[in-house]
């Protein structure tokens, strides 16, 4: 996915703000979508797309409120990409976030799908309070907040924050959640006209995909959840096991850049060392780049971005190297990336969604001394990852949370095929071991590699795994693993 999936952001937490625990749903009444021509497709540089043939957008319409279906509406964003041979059905993704546009997201990456698209319609959407989704928007305070440090704000930045996405969005905020977004997911089922939901969920989209077959296991139709979430893990628990996948990733980095030749140093201590001091002088200096700056906050986010996929760590060794020599552009424009800023200055909505999502579906709330104790945790595990303040944008949140998405059963469905990557630094494979368990229909498939998200890593017996699963139907044999 375009760099490594910079919508799978570090807290790729969603524990649902909806939905009684134990309900199983029924699931929803066949529509329809009306498709038309896609006419507001986007690049990660912010300029219009120009979709491939067979590529079509559309809408479906679903209540604000599920529990009020009578009441008020509003419409999802879709995006198709017509089968090009003999039709099985429709294969919706979630790229994961949570926060992503999924509809420029299968725009960009439908490509590298093309096996799975010779026999499905390949769909992407933009959840609710995503994008063209009714987007949530906080004025522009995102600027501050990232400007206050890396992905968390300090106490003053999250309650300005909060307040101007209250101000901007408060219709929407208290119904985004991973359980709402479960019940959309039924609705565009029905709505293509499909019995069961063929799904491939990637990062936080195997938490939205758990959730969907734990609310819907009778329409579980072929599943894939790759880079797989456990929502059982708390706060401090996330944070500690990310910054050591975080760590590894690094190290592993540091290695083969040596391999390679690095221009950062002659061996991998001293290519992480340089590394860590150039980020350390951006605290007190941070770098010109044009009429902006590189600082220590988006300093962290440039680092970390590269680190999500193996075919992205050359850019982090020439973006580093730049930096030292005081051209921190390609720094810059990585940490740009990870926060969805367009060259005009503007912004997506994929920080901003993702602190909804994340505030609305989390209950936990850690105070001032529990965030510090946390953040020197990760200090010592993975200082990059480190920011004070750590896990406290959700403290002034003008909604409660709530923790519903973290009970994980699909028993009654079809099987589910989980895939974990012993060097996922993201989503660690300890996390695919507990999904699968949670489940109880899951499949586990190890994939020996780097990176976040196998099936993409373009590992030949991953991508053959999951190909002879969705389009024959053929379920991976127990204990299966795919070398790098």
């Amino acid at each position: 996915m375009k760099k490594p999936l910079v919508t799978l952001l570090l807290g790729a937490v969603a524990l649902s703000a909806c939905g009684a625990p134990g309900r199983r749903d029924t699931g929803a009444e066949t529509g329809s979508v009306t498709w038309r021509q896609c006419t507001d497709l986007t690049n990660p540089d912010g300029k219009p797309a120009s979709p491939a043939p067979g590529t079509e957008c559309g809408t479906v319409q679903v209540p604000l409120d599920h529990a009020k279906p009578g009441g008020a509406k509003i419409d999802l964003a879709l995006i198709r990409v017509k089968a090009t041979g003999d039709r099985l059905g429709s294969l919706v993704f979630n790229f994961g976030g949570p926060g992503a546009s999924g509809v420029d997201t299968l725009a960009l990456a439908a490509p590298a799908f093309a096996g799975l698209g010779s026999r499905y319609d390949l769909v992407g959407f933009d959840p609710r309070g995503v994008d063209r989704s009714a987007g949530v928007k906080c004025g522009g305070q995102l600027e501050k907040l990232l400007d206050s440090g890396g992905v968390s704000p300090g106490d003053k930045a999250a309650k300005e924050f909060a307040a101007a996405c209250e101000r901007d969005s408060g219709k929407v905020l208290p119904y985004v959640g991973t359980v709402n977004a479960a019940k959309d997911l039924d609705l565009i089922r029905a709505a293509l006209g499909d019995a069961r939901l063929n799904y491939f969920g990637i990062s936080y989209g195997t938490h939205l995909g758990g959730v969907y077959a734990t609310h819907f296991p009778k329409n579980v139709g072929r599943f894939v959840l790759d880079g797989a979430f456990d929502p059982t893990v708390t706060f401090e628990e996330r944070a500690v096991i990310q910054a050591t996948g975080f760590d590894h990733a690094f190290e592993a980095f540091a290695k083969d850049c040596v391999a390679q030749s690095c221009e950062l140093g002659a061996d991998p201590a001293a290519v992480e060392q340089t590394v860590e001091t150039l980020l350390n002088g951006l605290k007190t200096k941070p770098l010109k780049v044009g009429d902006r700056e590189l600082t220590y906050g988006l300093g962290q986010l440039a680092v970390i971005t590269p680190l999500y996929a193996k075919s992205t760590w050359p850019v982090l060794e020439k973006g580093a190297a730049a930096a030292i020599k005081g051209n921190g552009a390609t720094l810059l424009a990585l940490a740009d990336a990870y926060t969805g800023r367009k060259p005009d200055g503007t912004y997506s909505t994929m920080m901003t969604s993702l602190h909804a999502i994340n505030c609305a579906d989390y209950a936990e709330r850690p105070t001032a001394a529990e965030g510090a104790a946390v953040n020197d945790r990760v200090k010592r595990i993975f200082p990059i990852l480190s920011v004070d303040g750590s896990g406290r944008p959700c403290v002034h949140w003008p909604v409660k949370g709530d923790d519903a998405a973290r009970r994980i059963d699909a028993t009654g469905s079809a099987p589910i095929v989980v895939i974990g990557g012993k060097g996922d630094p993201a989503t660690p494979y300890q996390w695919a071991t507990k999904l699968t368990d949670q489940l109880k229909t899951g499949v586990l498939v190890t994939y020996e590699g780097e990176g976040h998200g196998a099936y993409l890593s373009g590992n030949g017996c991953v991508m053959n795994t999951v190909d002879a699963y969705v389009l024959k139907g053929k379920v991976p044999a127990k204990g299966t693993s795919c070398t790098a």
